[in-house]
């Protein structure tokens, strides 16, 4: 089935000049081409269109031009991969038709799981007009519920391929399943209140997408003064917020609709596996209140900012960020996978904006309390923070293949970009991508190379400088995007770590230099 229908009548013609207009021309032809069936030479004609102006900025956010690209993917043997280059071009990529339609399309050749996540992704996205999509979605999920409801393999999100078990673990069904199969535990938890009636409170919760500010939302017995938005995604808003008018007992709420309970079990596993000790990089949950229309999650409020904030205000003055904050970062976010893979637990959207910056009270101390990480060097660091789409590996078969894609631009690891099982590479893969964008000021992207065994591997398109620690930053990116099924996962990032940490404590003047920069930063980040 087509997207577009082939009627004459779906590209309208105007009486715009050709100069003005160059695909103009394109769509009087392709018109020409529909109301008289001639075939033969169509798909050329549809292709030297695209050619000819996928890279025009006047046509990136034209629909008409978006049209093109449809009526091409229709007669396309290979769909996926004209999606791909739709996206790589940015096509339409901020209206919600570009989502509407490919989702469309996938659920009319019985894509019905790729279709959702193209719905999900629009609306992450925040496509405009972000409600006519919300209500495409639903309208979509009424029309498969039948489907779903009588048993399919994607209920239950487990695929059965030459004898292994496959599971998308963001599957809405996989969730609810595995939730319902641990409802009696969960109950128990600390802070864990549920409703099965709408929430009914004096403000209403929809109020608050437009104005929220001074607010007081009474939830279970709590009267929250809104004080400000600190965050908002498709489907969630985070908002800073006083507790029963206490200034100094600040806390996150993130408002959620449909209620989402997954991410407050992802915090309460967090309380049971991760060390005391290591706890503090991790974010904490105090409550979650779910109502059968609304969940809403309370959590620490971190004041300092993400380090999104951080590479953004090097952005500012067109610098990137220094090579010392750059390998402290990385330290950082090593310790946190380490620890975190250990507990056999995937974030699953590791990126610099769920990465809190926390900045210690007092100063800074020397070398070897910064090697070790203790004293006042174990107040500073990276709080990893955002749960939703966090995996608890233990709750699957050992066999089990994790397949599915995170559809965030820019994050989609090598084996979601090959459509192969992967596991922590979802969460390494971030990693690298963030230090890609702390040296270079740029997202990352990959290609082969031929192996000096061999083979190929792969590596970041983008070269180092010369006057960076060239083999430091070689040796991450080669370990972490070539990365063996045999390896000692654990002890791969533990010294991947500690040859960052020996290079910085190589010279007192490396963490004389890092401490300034992070007093430095601080007051940028603390004062804007």
């Amino acid at each position: 089935m087509a997207v577009i229908s082939q009627n004459p009548g779906y590209i309208s013609t105007t009486t715009s000049s050709a100069a003005a207009d160059p695909l103009l021309p394109w769509l009087w032809s392709i018109e020409k081409a529909l109301i008289h069936e001639t075939t033969s030479d169509f798909d050329e004609l549809l292709s030297n269109c695209i050619k000819s102006f996928s890279n025009d900025p006047r046509y990136k956010n034209d629909v008409r031009f978006l049209k093109i690209w449809f009526l091409h993917m229709d007669r396309s043997s290979d769909y996926e991969s004209v999606f791909r280059e739709m996206e790589k071009n940015k096509i339409c990529s901020s209206n919600c038709s570009l989502y509407e339609w490919y989702a469309l399309f996938l659920e009319a050749k019985g894509k019905l799981i790729e279709a959702y996540f193209i719905y999900h992704l629009g609306i992450s996205r925040n496509a405009e007009p972000i409600g006519r999509l919300k209500k495409a979605q639903v309208l979509f999920l009424e029309r498969v519920s039948d489907i779903v409801t009588i048993g399919s393999v994607q209920k239950v999100g487990v695929l059965l391929e030459n004898g292994g078990t496959y599971i998308n673990p963001w599957l809405i069904s996989t969730t609810k399943k595995l939730l319902q199969e641990m409802n009696d535990q969960i109950l128990k938890y600390e802070g864990y209140y549920a409703s099965n009636k709408p929430y009914k409170g004096k403000v209403a919760l929809s109020t608050l997408q437009k104005s929220a500010r001074n607010k007081t939302v009474e939830i279970g017995g709590y009267k929250y003064q809104i004080k400000g938005c600190a965050g908002q995604g498709g489907f969630a808003q985070v908002f800073k917020a006083h507790v029963d008018g206490n200034l100094d007992d600040v806390v996150a709420l993130k408002i959620q609709k449909p209620a989402f309970p997954w991410e407050f079990y992802m915090y309460r596993l967090l309380d049971m596996r991760i060390p005391e000790s290591e706890r503090m990089n991790f974010g904490f949950a105090h409550r979650v209140h779910l109502y059968s229309d609304y969940s809403i999650l309370v959590s620490d409020y971190l004041a300092h900012g993400t380090l999104q904030d951080a590479i953004t205000s090097n952005l500012v003055t067109n610098v990137a960020m220094e090579e010392e904050l750059s390998i402290y970062y990385t330290i950082e976010m090593l310790r946190i996978l380490e620890t975190l893979h250990d507990a056999a637990i995937i974030h699953g959207d590791f990126k610099p904006d769920n990465l809190m910056i926390r900045y210690s009270r007092d100063l800074l101390e020397d070398k070897d309390s910064f090697y070790e990480c203790s004293g006042s060097w174990k107040e500073q660091g990276l709080c990893l923070v955002d749960w939703g789409r966090g995996i608890d590996l233990r709750l699957f078969p050992d066999d089990a293949k994790l397949m599915g894609d995170c559809r965030t631009s820019g994050f989609r690891c090598i084996e979601m970009q090959e459509n192969k099982p992967w596991t922590f590479q979802v969460d390494t893969y971030g990693l690298c991508v963030i230090v890609h964008m702390m040296l270079h000021k740029s997202y990352m992207e990959i290609e082969k190379r031929p192996s000096p065994g061999g083979g190929y591997v792969y590596q970041p398109k983008t070269h180092l400088k010369r006057y960076m620690q060239v083999d430091l930053w070689k040796n991450l990116f080669m370990k972490l995007l070539n990365t063996s099924p045999t390896e000692d996962h654990k002890s791969l990032l533990r010294n991947l770590r500690h040859s960052f940490q020996d290079y910085m404590c190589s010279n007192p003047q490396l963490i004389k230099k890092l401490k300034q920069l992070l007093v430095k930063q601080k007051n940028s980040l603390c004062s804007a």
